[in-house]
């Protein structure tokens, strides 16, 4: 049997993983076994945190429709019970954006839901 040289494919590897360590702290970014630990313990955490972006974003836009409605006399179960009562799709993302941005169009809404109630 031949031998086989696994020079070039080795060094491959290690860079592969130094590179993507790159910035990470002391040893962390320069030894290739704790190098190697930490770049999966990162993807992990990249992993999980997309999952908890969506989270965050969600509840932040709840509560910046909450204290948009609030001035309004309502709360925020009520707006949005009435929102689906009326079938006006609009999704959370949106509701936060036009409280924020366009005031007087949000206070249309309010107008709206109160009237129809």
């Amino acid at each position: 049997m031949t031998r086989v040289k696994r020079g070039n494919v080795a060094r491959k590897r290690r860079k592969k993983i130094l590179k993507l360590a790159k910035g990470f702290s002391g040893s962390h970014s320069k030894l290739f076994r704790t190098a190697k630990q930490q770049v999966l313990k990162a993807l992990k955490y990249a992993y999980v945190g997309r999952k908890h972006k969506k989270r965050n974003y969600r509840r932040l836009w709840i509560i910046r429709i909450n204290a948009a409605v609030r001035l309004y006399g309502m709360n925020y179960s009520e707006f949005i019970y009435s929102l689906k009562k009326m079938n006006i799709a609009l999704n959370r993302k949106i509701l936060s954006q036009i409280a924020i941005l366009d005031e007087a169009a949000f206070q249309f809404f309010i107008q709206k839901l109160k009237s129809n109630n």
